[in-house]
């Protein structure tokens, strides 16, 4: 299973396999064509968490904590990402400037630590 994370205002890669935006917004200055992925925005964390977050280092152990709860609590969202994966290799899509501390790498570890139960 691999996952690529990606920054929404990088290009496109042949190697990107299916594209998914995992932002609850979309990304500035970005248009639907030049991110070519599919939005799945209720896979984002919640209005509530993202605030919270803030995009601050400190909070990221805690939100990742919470992020995987809220990911736990509604399997369907994760559905597409999964049959997806089931096929090939995966690009989740975000806008964050941190590369590190985002929800694309926390839904992607939450994913290789959480595999499909066959």
């Amino acid at each position: 299973m691999h996952i690529h994370c990606k920054r929404a205002y990088e290009a496109a890669g042949a190697a990107d396999g299916p594209r998914f935006l995992v932002d609850r917004l979309w990304p500035r200055g970005v248009s639907r064509e030049a991110l070519d992925a599919t939005w799945l925005k209720d896979v984002a964390p919640s209005n509530e968490l993202r605030q919270w977050f803030d995009h601050r280092a400190e909070r990221w152990d805690e939100f990742q904590q919470r992020y995987w709860q809220e990911l736990a609590t509604c399997p369907q969202h994760l559905k597409p990402l999964r049959d997806a994966l089931d096929a090939g290799p995966i690009t989740l899509v975000y806008g964050a400037r941190d590369t590190r501390c985002n929800q694309a790498v926390a839904l992607r570890d939450y994913l290789l630590a959480h595999p499909r139960h066959s």
